[in-house]
């Protein structure tokens, strides 16, 4: 059967409601029954499914792209202010705002500069665990960073992966080598004289998820041994599908939460009288870039930001990749709108680095490269080109040292300036 007719009969048998009765394990290439003709199963994460997927994207415009012929160069403030409006709407959460209400619960020196532990509020129901790094030094506003933690199934700590701490966990540290080159990187940049904050993404860190079946250690990361630490950490990854499905019902998403919370970060950041306002930037891997995507994009008051390891076209994730993006990163029927690209466009005119390992096998370097260009013409038509930089290491989904260094020396160049 030819390609055309395969997709026909499969969109055809999806349209019906027709399930291809399959007996027994698939494998690639295998047949199967759809509508009374036999195809052939696409190589893919949802198999004969897949088909109808990508008829279905076929149909997303991205009609709120600056790209799109309805803006013009001059609309860029326009076309913000549309796209903003359009995610915020489809995340389907909205708190009012309140006042932080910070309080600090420890302070410790840390040579070059101080750890404060902090909590304050992001909504009238929710008061986030956070890092604040203060650099010594002349009193005097300084850039600062919102350093946004990464996922890596690694659920027991947060914020504490990016930031130095004592009496550091065997596992802890380990995870830190091999993601981030064995370096606390938001301390590093503390020593670099910008203030820096990190806070606990929910389910993670303190915020993580508890049972009341669960051994006492669990509710003690210092007492956990690597054991411990692994069990929790696939029962985390386990509960996702749960926790998103509830997330949902209650009639909001995990990704309205996780940007809030960003946001709302930096609503506090601009409370410390140490920060000038002007230069705020934000930084993360992972997931800590999905963030720095989004954060960067909604939020006017950053003016510089690096996206590490989570930059691709959604389309081209749809075959292969959908295990990479997750309940607690699905914006529902964002595609149609915006691609992630054109969100996070919208922090032009201030300056984006995007930085991708080419043995990132979480994502489709198709769909990386598709990212870069969409991205690019977007900086080209705000007339803004030389403030976009696409960066790819030969390597895999880190933030190793030289990436870091990259990335710290764009931060000075538009931060410290």
């Amino acid at each position: 059967m030819n390609r055309r007719r395969f997709l026909s009969a499969a969109a055809g048998a999806l349209s019906l409601g027709v399930m291809p009765q399959v007996t027994g394990g698939l494998r690639k290439g295998d047949l199967v029954m759809a509508a009374g003709e036999t195809v052939r199963v696409p190589d893919s994460q949802v198999g004969s499914l897949y088909p109808f997927l990508r008829q279905c994207a076929g149909h997303c415009t991205q009609e709120l792209s600056f790209l799109n012929d309805r803006f013009a160069p001059r609309d860029l403030d326009a076309w913000k202010r549309q796209g903003r409006a359009k995610l915020h709407e489809l995340l389907r959460y909205d708190p009012p705002r309140v006042d932080p209400r910070a309080e600090v619960l420890e302070r410790v020196d840390c040579g070059d500069y101080v750890r404060e532990r902090v909590t304050f509020q992001t909504t009238p129901d929710i008061r986030v665990p956070a890092f604040v790094l203060l650099p010594k030094g002349e009193r005097q506003r300084r850039p600062a960073i919102v350093a946004l933690h990464d996922h890596g199934g690694f659920y027991v700590w947060g914020k504490e992966k990016i930031v130095a701490v004592e009496n550091e966990h065997p596992s802890l540290a380990e995870f830190k080598r091999l993601y981030y080159g064995n370096r606390s990187y938001a301390s590093e940049l503390a020593k670099r004289g910008y203030v820096v904050i990190a806070i606990d993404m929910f389910y993670w860190g303190e915020r993580r998820m508890l049972l009341p079946a669960d051994p006492p250690a669990w509710h003690h990361p210092d007492q956990m041994s690597a054991d411990d630490v692994t069990a929790f950490n696939v029962r985390s990854g386990a509960n996702t599908w749960t926790v998103g499905t509830g997330l949902f019902e209650a009639g909001l998403t995990w990704s309205g939460v996780m940007f809030l919370d960003d946001l709302r970060t930096v609503d506090y950041l601009l409370t410390r009288p140490e920060v000038d306002p002007e230069r705020i930037g934000c930084v993360g891997l992972s997931v800590g870039g999905f963030r720095s995507a989004h954060l960067a994009g909604l939020d006017a008051r950053i003016k510089a930001a690096v996206v590490v390891g989570w930059m691709c076209s959604y389309g081209s994730m749809l075959q292969g990749h959908l295990t990479s993006i997750g309940p607690m990163k699905v914006v529902p029927g964002l595609y149609r709108y915006l691609d992630l690209p054109d969100v996070v466009s919208m922090t032009a005119p201030g300056s984006l680095m995007v930085i991708h390992g080419s043995q990132d096998g979480l994502f489709p370097m198709a769909g990386v490269q598709e990212a870069f260009d969409k991205i690019a013409k977007v900086y080209q038509k705000a007339g803004v080109p030389e403030r976009f930089q696409p960066v790819v290491y030969d390597g895999p989904h880190e933030f190793n040292l030289p990436m870091q260094e990259k990335a710290f020396a764009w931060l000075d160049r538009w931060l410290k300036a």
